[in-house]
C-alpha cells in the first residue's frame, strides 16, 4: 500500500510486445514509519537510476499531468518531428498506466522504442518500476527517455524516479484552478505545459490567472502554451527538449 495515497497496487507489469515482467513493488502497512521507509527506499533507488542515466549520457524526463491532458499525443507529435530531423537524439518511452497497452501501441505506431508499465491499482510510478523498465527498454547511450507517468496530479509528485527533469502538463479544459489545488506537483516542475490551446476560443479560461498561479508557486518556472493536436507552439517544446541534452 502506498503510504501517502493508500493505493494497494502490489504488482506492476512491464511489457513490450510479446513480453511480460511481474514484480512486487509495494508493502502493506500505513504507519508513518513504513511511509518513511517507503520514500527512503525509493529515494535510494532513484539515486541509483540517476547515476546510471548519467553514466550512459541518457536524459530522462518525467512527464506528469492530468488524465486526458494530451501527454501521449504530445509524445506522438514529438516522435513525428524527430523522424524528420537529422541529428535528433534517439528517443524511447516508458509508459505508465494502471491497465492496457493502449498508449504503448500508439508510441510503437510512431516507430518509437517503448515499454508499458502497468501499475494495477497503483496510482503512480516509482523508482523500482523505472529501474526495471530501463533494463527492459535498453535505450542506447545518449538517448532521450521520456516517462509518461500515470495520469494523476497527486502521487506522482511524491516519488523521485531518478529523472533529471520534471514536466507538468495540464489542458485548458482542466480549468483555471489546478495549480492552486495541486501545488506540490506544479511547484516541483521546471516546465509546465498548458495544452489544447486551440480550444481557447471556445472556453471561458483565464490563461493569465493560470500563469500567475504557477509563478507564485515557482517564480522560475517555464510555461509553454501549445496544442499537441494542431501543432501550435510545439517548436518551443522541441527546443526545450534539446536544451536538456548534456
Amino acid at each position: 500500500m502506498c503510504g501517502h495515497c493508500g493505493c494497494s497496487g502490489d504488482k506492476a507489469r512491464l511489457s513490450t510486445p510479446g513480453s511480460e515482467i511481474h514484480r512486487h513493488l509495494h508493502h502493506e502497512g500505513d504507519s508513518l514509519r513504513l511511509q518513511q521507509a517507503l520514500l527512503a527506499g525509493n529515494d535510494e533507488l532513484a539515486r541509483q537510476n540517476r547515476d546510471w542515466l548519467t553514466a550512459h549520457g541518457i536524459t530522462c524526463i518525467n512527464l506528469m499531468g492530468t488524465p486526458g491532458a494530451g501527454k501521449t499525443r504530445l509524445l506522438e507529435a514529438t516522435f513525428a518531428h524527430a523522424s524528420r530531423q537529422a541529428g535528433w537524439p534517439p528517443m524511447a518511452v516508458l509508459e505508465g498506466d494502471q491497465h492496457t497497452q493502449n498508449d504503448a501501441r500508439r508510441i510503437q505506431a510512431c516507430g518509437g522504442r517503448v515499454v508499458q508499465i502497468n501499475t494495477g491499482t497503483g496510482c503512480h510510478l516509482d523508482a523500482h518500476m523505472i529501474q526495471a523498465g530501463l533494463a527492459t527498454l535498453a535505450a542506447p547511450d545518449g538517448a532521450l527517455v521520456l516517462v509518461e507517468n500515470v495520469g494523476n496530479l497527486v502521487c506522482p509528485a511524491l516519488f523521485d524516479l531518478g529523472e533529471q527533469h520534471r514536466v507538468a502538463m495540464m489542458a485548458v479544459t482542466d480549468g483555471d484552478d489546478k495549480p492552486e489545488k495541486y501545488p506540490h506537483l506544479f511547484a516541483g516542475c521546471g516546465l509546465v505545459i498548458i495544452n489544447k490551446a486551440d480550444l481557447l476560443p471556445y472556453l471561458k479560461v483565464d490563461l493569465d490567472s493560470i500563469k500567475s498561479a504557477l509563478r507564485r508557486l515557482n517564480p522560475h518556472v517555464q510555461i509553454l502554451v501549445l496544442s499537441a493536436q494542431s501543432g501550435e507552439g510545439l517548436n518551443a517544446w522541441y527546443d526545450w527538449l534539446l536544451s536538456t541534452r548534456p
